[in-house]
């Protein structure tokens, strides 16, 4: 597959949309680490490694799969190589914290970099990105000893991560784990029990991997409130920091999955594993859900990656496939590219205008992060309030848009599209997994709508309202229209939270309408992101060709996609009989 990173657009977003210079020298920890010449330098060279290393590894890999012999795992021809190369060049310890090895670089740029690894291939994307997760999680909520020992490994790639969370009987409601953990004398903890589903569980990449397991104490309160995290290395770490035997985890199986073949999910047994206390007993969901706003984004930015790939792919496709006469926008021969087709241009342009924006709200949600950790203030607890507000947001709606571009691209394939070699299948495939794991689409509308709206009847919406009509105050005459429409579509957003919040049933009222509403939330602020990007380009210095194709996509995307949001607000009652009413026996 050939890639092209989308350095110009992102540096766009970057220098003139967010103003990211202004917002890293605001905040101390920032301003001594990055500036935009190095934002620019790391994504040209982050452009680089993925253009030229890892996008070619995708299709085989894909053809290839993963190895599973004798409770062996092994990765694709290629990739171990390649990783080797990866982990070298620092981009596993990308936002890592400097004082353990990692480059302390902000989110707002790794979210870029993260784009590009997914673009060229979900599966080989999937490595770094646990790892660096669980060093996350462990920077947060660690030990002093902890950290010393294990961060500047996982920083370094050395050392793997993986998340151990779900249980054959215990998947999106983890109150049912059964993954026992007995103190030991010395503090450490031994960890019996299995998991299923674990994302780069054991591989051959790195000499040792790094499990953060969630686990029950024998006197532990039922339900969720008594789950703990542990540390847990498949081989056991001397105290020089060397590797040593296996630690009793073993990998039983791998998955044969629709897609992302080349990434290791493991069923991972622990057979009296020694691990480590992360945080506080009973705690563990706490510790564990640092990372998860950090790994749902990255979740959904596996959507994005894929709609660029799929764009890119589709649109060189359609220059160049001749079918059928263009009604006065072909060239004059026999056939005309497709691309003169509307239908075809139409399926482009929902593709184009919804990847970009989902690319600004990416960088947007990654800013809010970098706020939340590192401000301080009123400036923090607004961050922490964004961050929790769109965090699901953009998980869900990200990798929804993800799978429907990619189908969308498949069509302007034709029948080239259902074929293996033209590439495009392969993302459709990988993408699917992006809306079932790290918490079910369907659950970040139920957290979206539920717990950061109807409990505090919109208020977040309302300040969220706000602060966009303080941005768009200088927008041209020109795009007042949108404008008004946009505010329009908030106000549509707060009414409806209201209607559900005083519904009879509210319950019922959130389940029966969470993910049409995470749907018209979603169309809503990406048409704030488009006006932004269009308030940039028209300020900024740029080619008229740039700030051009910047208004048509904003003008396509609000006359052919904004329009949704009120259609799936229109679909939405107040009362959830025709959803909840129908009797279990019935289905």
């Amino acid at each position: 597959m050939q890639y092209n990173a989308p350095v110009n657009e992102m540096q766009f977003l970057l220098k003139d949309v967010f103003d990211a210079d202004r917002v890293w020298q605001s905040v101390p920890a920032l301003a001594e680490a990055i500036e935009m010449e190095t934002a620019t330098a790391i994504l040209e060279e982050g452009a680089k490694i993925t253009q030229s290393l890892i996008a070619p590894l995708n299709r085989d890999g894909d053809e290839e799969g993963v190895g599973f012999d004798n409770g062996v795992v092994t990765t694709p021809k290629g990739y171990k190589d390649a990783y080797q190369t990866y982990a070298e060049s620092g981009w596993v310890g990308l936002s890592g914290e400097p004082e353990y090895g990692g480059m302390g670089m902000p989110k707002m740029l790794g979210v870029l970099f993260d784009e590009m690894v997914y673009s060229a291939s979900n599966a080989f994307a999937l490595y770094g990105s646990l790892t660096a997760g669980a060093a996350l999680c462990i920077a947060a909520h660690g030990s002093e000893e902890l950290k010393q020992q294990y961060l500047p490994k996982l920083y370094s790639g050395e050392w793997g991560g993986a998340m151990d969370m779900t249980e054959p009987q215990s998947g999106s409601d983890l109150s049912g784990l059964r993954t026992k953990a007995v103190a030991n004398e010395d503090g450490s903890y031994n960890i019996t029990g299995s998991k299923i589903f674990i994302t780069g569980g054991d591989h051959d990449l790195t000499e040792n991997v790094i499990h953060l397991v969630l686990a029950k104490l024998p006197d532990a309160p039922g339900g969720s409130r008594g789950i703990s995290l542990f540390l847990v290395p498949k081989n056991t770490v001397n105290p020089d920091g060397s590797v040593g035997d296996n630690n009793g985890v073993t990998c039983g199986a791998v998955e044969h999955k629709m897609g992302i073949k080349a990434s290791a999910t493991c069923v991972m047994n622990f057979d009296d594993a020694k691990g480590y206390l992360i945080g506080k007993v009973n705690r563990g969901l706490v510790a564990m859900f640092t990372m998860m706003n950090y790994e749902r984004l990255s979740i959904g930015i596996q959507g994005l990656g894929c709609s660029e790939a799929a764009y890119q792919l589709a649109a060189n496709y359609a220059k160049e496939r001749k079918q059928g006469k263009g009604a006065g926008r072909g060239l004059g021969g026999e056939a005309d590219p497709i691309l003169v087709h509307g239908d075809v241009r139409r399926m482009l342009l929902d593709i184009a205008s919804t990847t970009e924006a989902g690319r600004a709200l990416s960088v947007y949600v990654g800013m809010q992060l970098d706020l939340a950790k590192h401000a301080e203030g009123d400036v923090q607890k607004q961050a922490n309030d964004q961050v929790a507000l769109l965090t699901p947001l953009a998980k869900a709606f990200f990798t929804d848009m993800g799978l429907e571009s990619t189908v969308n691209a498949q069509q302007v394939f034709g029948g080239h599209g259902y074929i293996r070699e033209w590439g495009v299948e392969q993302l459709v495939r990988d993408v699917r997994i992006a809306q079932i794991y790290e918490g079910t689409n369907g659950i970040q509308a139920l957290d979206l709508l539920g717990r950061k709206l109807v409990a505090n009847r919109g208020d977040a919406l309302a300040k969220l309202k706000a602060q966009v009509e303080a941005e768009l105050e200088g927008l041209s005459g020109a795009w007042l229209p949108q404008k008004q429409q946009l505010l329009e579509s908030f106000d549509a957003l707060i009414a409806k939270v209201g209607d559900i919040a005083n519904s009879s049933n509210k319950a019922d009222a959130v389940n029966s309408a969470a993910t049409d509403f995470l749907h018209a939330c979603g169309y809503t602020i990406y048409g704030w992101m488009w006006l932004k990007m269009v308030l940039a380009a028209e300020q900024g210095e740029f080619e008229k060709a740039f700030v051009e194709r910047k208004g048509m996509l904003a003008r396509y995307f609000f006359e052919r996609k904004l329009p949704k949001a009120h259609y799936h607000l229109s679909i939405i009652k107040q009362d959830p009989a025709a959803v909840m009413a129908m009797p279990n026996e019935w289905f």
